[in-house]
């Protein structure tokens, strides 16, 4: 029997205000995959994973979970956005973000019990952020308020995951410990879905990739997908400042 794909996604355009993002996307994503999604700029990269998670209307085509629509397989689906787009005045504590990832396995009349409160500490332990469990939100680095919302996710014990640039604007720590926790969620067999933006590290972190540019360039493994050839597909002209730049940062220039 046919394994149903965890992500299927057939003759998708989305559009905002008339002119479309992202053009005729058709993919498949396989299970228990690290997954990058790269590409340039305004490739439509944050709009795919909006898209599949029906936070932005589609202009045609279907998308699938398991094959399911999203709101049938809500309760299998963990996501991180950008830290950008999250109000972090909102006056919660870390504790408190964590243990709302539980609420998706309550249903709507069950309140957080000793149980969920104690998912909600070990995922907490899970990332390195015990300490400041009862630490208000806004009062954390923006690596510590990565590592919550990566506590979060855990908490949910989603199937796939979505995160959008988890790694922007972290240090070097907080972006270890987050490929650690990914590849180790992989390793459970969870599929991951991630927006990335530095090329130097795909190979390094990731075992499946997509390429965009609005359209759909490539998508398989890393060892046969990463190629200079549909990297310069993706990026254009574009490719090589990326590169003489990253070899500056190497060089310490």
């Amino acid at each position: 029997m046919q394994q149903v794909p965890p992500v299927e996604i057939h003759d998708m355009t989305v559009a905002y205000h008339r002119k479309p993002v992202l053009w005729d996307i058709d993919i498949e994503l396989p299970e228990g995959r690290l997954i990058a999604v790269v590409g340039p700029n305004g490739a439509g990269k944050t709009t795919l994973i909006k898209a599949i998670l029906g936070l932005v209307p589609l202009a045609s085509g279907k998308v699938e979970l398991y094959g399911k629509p999203f709101h049938r397989q809500r309760h299998l689906v963990g996501y991180i956005p950008q830290r950008e787009s999250v109000d972090w005045d909102f006056p919660v504590t870390a504790f408190d973000v964590v243990l709302m990832g539980t609420y998706g396995r309550l249903g709507w009349f069950r309140r957080p019990g000793a149980a969920e409160r104690e998912i909600a500490m070990e995922s907490l332990e899970s990332v390195g952020m015990t300490r400041f469990a009862n630490r208000q939100i806004r009062q954390l680095s923006g690596g510590q308020q990565q590592r919550v919302f990566l506590a979060r996710a855990l908490a949910q014990d989603a199937q796939i995951y979505f995160m959008d640039e988890p790694f922007a604007g972290v240090d070097a720590a907080t972006e270890q410990a987050t490929v650690t926790l990914l590849q180790q969620l992989r390793s459970a067999g969870k599929t991951l879905l991630v927006v990335h933006h530095d090329l130097q590290t795909v190979r390094e972190y990731f075992d499946h990739v997509v390429l965009l540019n609005m359209r759909l360039v490539a998508a398989g493994p890393v060892e046969t997908t990463f190629t200079d050839e549909n990297l310069q597909a993706t990026y254009g002209g574009r490719l090589t400042v990326l590169a003489e730049a990253a070899e500056a940062v190497r060089l310490g220039d």
